[in-house]
């Protein structure tokens, strides 16, 4: 896929991003070497290959969930405006 200079404006345009003029060869040659790039992997066939979540197949290490804070509703409620049935009241802003 060729990419003109009017074509690489309206995307920025679109972006709102502003391109100089004396940056707009090397950004049509990188844009044009990326869609090459993707032009050239439509190309490949992938039946039978199983998508990956992630290609170093690494798993993220968590943090025991546990509760490190005490419940502390009760005494922040009673120094709300409006609480009703353990909740917070607020003004209605949507009519």
């Amino acid at each position: 896929m060729t990419l003109k200079a009017e074509d690489l404006h309206k995307a920025a345009h679109l972006a709102r991003l502003n391109i100089e003029p004396e940056a707009t060869t090397p950004y049509l040659q990188a844009l044009s070497s990326i869609l090459a790039l993707v032009d050239e992997m439509q190309g490949i066939n992938t039946d039978g290959v199983l998508p990956m979540a992630h290609p170093m197949d690494a798993t993220q290490r968590l943090r025991i969930d546990e509760v490190t804070e005490t419940n502390q509703r009760d005494t922040l409620q009673k120094i709300a405006p409006a609480t009703e049935n353990g909740l917070y009241l607020v003004p209605r802003v949507i009519e």
